[in-house]
């Protein structure tokens, strides 16, 4: 049984960008890490297969050799593959050992981000045949969520999602068909982005439904699924389905569609009900506009999927093999696969024809929003509830994913909390095709990011120059540990505060630290200052940290996102026992510190008086 309560991302790409440009990381550590961290957790059925240490060290050495390496935009950044998308020389398997193949090429999008210095570090596991979302369906160890108690990790994309939500790579490639992508994220606790269905090429990908089919990403970010998707979207002439990017989210007031409470099925879970309502509630305060919208059309659309020929053609891919070897297939699987040999081309013709009629529908309701919100998952189960009834708890868990690309939308999972008996929570940004960026943006507004929808491209003198760091304690200006930075060479830049979105927290009783830590919901804005310091003595910093502390992305009231002081993962999951007390009425450490100690008081104001 796991035993993990909640995800413990590691560093965000940007954040290891950010490293290794000044020095104090390279990418051989990065993999020796990701080593380290895989054989201890051994075989938990996040990994079907993974790369050797001795393979990953001499990938990252011959890429740390090449000259200006350094500068490609995922440059040594580790990445898992799901394991039905080929990787040249490494088996393909779809979780079924007998249909297991060892390709020669590497999918379109995963060759892209390999030739932007992204390192290939396994196969991650998936429901066989991408063909569920639960992630019990696989001859190999069932994957639990990180949030423990025996609850499902989600499916097919298993083990994409919980090898970011691990903290063993920043990003993972999925896929997400029927809400593949998207489930296994929120169940994990992390972004799923589900891009329009043909801006990242499907060559290389083994299609469950073809003209269904897309590739996509998991991340602990937004950030993070900028830089990587900007890597990975491009034409293909090779697929069918590749068409252009949309436009720029231009900055407009975004409308949110919002169907009746009473509209969605949370099936008998209140928790979940009551979770969702708070969340909801909150969208406003990040700047979104809200309007009524029914969701009838959607749903009707889902049916279609599971209740419908579309099952049908699953077999354009695997019926010779349900032929052949029926046996090799998981008996759940192989059920839905025989069951769509009953349909007839009058089906199928039918299915289209309540399609478009839906879709006219559906194109109707976008002229009133920008996008639509709605639960990523209305419950959750555990493994033993999904063992004993697969297909009823996979029609529930796929009932506000499975319209998604039979109407052509793009949509992001993302978390939004707990219920009160600690589960998931998660929000499902949902918009019309090519409206990826606007969908994003309303991903940054709720997680409270600072958004950067194309990174500029880092240069030489960039990546050696200066840094800047947001401090919150013990750092500030007059405070005990200012000295460091001034021998350091540092240098005040601003006095300023975060955006709304983090609370500050005082770690320990006898020598307490403050530390900040970023909130989906009920932030508060925190005075911090955000000093300039020579690159090369960022890592004399990081030697520094208190074991409770951090180096991470800090999201600043100006909605600039810069490095900075951050609560570790133990603060933020509860992993060991810490005296902690939020804080953040106080408004800041020094407020604090003299409420606590009038005396106490090391303003910038203070010190000029004085």
């Amino acid at each position: 049984m796991n035993s993990d309560q909640g995800p413990a991302v590691g560093s965000t790409v940007t954040e290891m960008l950010a490293a290794y440009r000044t020095g104090t990381s390279t990418p051989t550590a990065t993999v020796e890490a990701f080593s380290t961290a895989v054989a201890a957790r051994g075989d938990d059925g996040t990994w079907i297969t993974v790369v050797e240490r001795a393979e990953l060290l001499a990938a990252a050495a011959a890429l740390e050799a090449r000259p200006d390496a350094v500068l490609l935009p995922l440059y040594g950044i580790p990445f898992g593959v799901k394991d039905s998308i080929d990787v040249a020389g490494h088996p393909t398997t779809l979780a079924c050992p007998d249909y297991a193949y060892t390709p020669d090429s590497t999918a379109a999008a995963v060759q892209a981000l390999v030739d932007a210095g992204a390192i290939f570090v396994g196969k991650t596991s998936l429901d066989q045949f991408a063909t569920g979302l639960n992630g019990t369906r696989t001859p190999y160890p069932i994957p639990r969520s990180v949030y423990g108690n025996d609850m499902i990790s989600g499916g097919s994309s298993s083990g994409s999602a919980l090898a970011v939500a691990l903290g063993q790579v920043p990003f993972c490639v999925a896929t997400d068909t029927a809400g593949s992508g998207r489930v296994p994220a929120a169940l994990n606790g992390i972004v799923g982005y589900k891009p329009s269905r043909g801006l990242i090429s499907t060559v290389g990908l083994v299609p469950a439904c073809k003209s269904l089919d897309c590739i996509t990403l998991m991340a602990s970010t937004v950030e993070d699924l900028d830089v990587v998707f900007d890597v990975m979207c491009a034409e293909d002439r090779a697929d069918g389905w590749s068409r252009p990017r949309g436009e720029k989210y231009d900055g407009h007031e975004i409308t949110v569609g919002l169907p009746d409470l009473q509209q969605l099925d949370f099936f008998g879970d209140a928790a979940m009900f009551d979770a969702h309502s708070i969340a909801r509630r909150a969208l406003p305060e990040r700047g979104l506009r809200t309007t009524a919208v029914d969701l009838t059309p959607f749903l009707e659309a889902g049916l279609l999927l599971y209740q419908g020929p579309w099952v049908a053609e699953r077999l354009v891919e695997f019926d010779e093999f349900l032929s052949e070897k029926p046996d090799s297939i998981v008996p759940v699987v192989r059920e839905i696969f025989l069951g769509g040999r009953k349909y007839s081309a009058v089906d199928a013709f039918r299915a289209l024809q309540s399609l478009q009629e839906l879709r006219a529908r559906v194109a109707q309701l976008w002229s009133s929003m920008d996008v639509m919100i709605v639960p990523t998952i209305g419950t959750t189960f555990t493994v033993p509830e999904v063992l004993a009834d697969p297909i009823a708890c996979n029609t529930k868990l796929g009932h506000y994913t499975h319209f998604g690309n039979l109407l052509d939308l793009t949509a992001v999972a993302v978390p939004a909390g707990l219920t009160e008996d600690g589960r998931p929570v998660s929000l499902m940004v949902i918009g019309p095709a090519l409206s990826d960026d606007t969908v994003l943006a309303v991903a940054a507004m709720i997680l409270g990011e600072g958004r950067i929808a194309s990174p500029p491209t880092p240069t030489e003198e960039s990546a050696v120059d200066t840094v800047d760091i947001v401090v919150a304690g013990h750092h500030l200006s007059g405070e005990r540990a200012n000295p460091q930075l001034l021998e350091l060479g540092g240098s005040l830049v601003e006095a300023t505060s975060t955006a709304p979105t983090y609370t500050l927290l005082r770690i320990g009783s006898t020598d307490p630290i403050p530390g900040l830590l970023r909130v989906p919901l009920g932030g508060s804005a925190i005075d911090v200052e955000r000093w300039r310091l020579p690159a090369a003595s960022l890592a004399v910093l990081a030697g520094r940290l208190p074991a409770v502390l951090a180096l991470g992305r800090v999201l600043l009231a100006d909605g600039s996102d810069v490095l900075g002081y951050v609560c570790d993962a133990t603060v933020q999951t509860g992993a060991e026992r810490h005296t902690v007390d939020d804080i953040s009425e106080f408004g800041g450490w020094r407020a604090y510190s003299r409420a606590i100690n009038p005396a106490h008081d090391t303003s910038i104001a203070a010190q000029e008086i004085s």
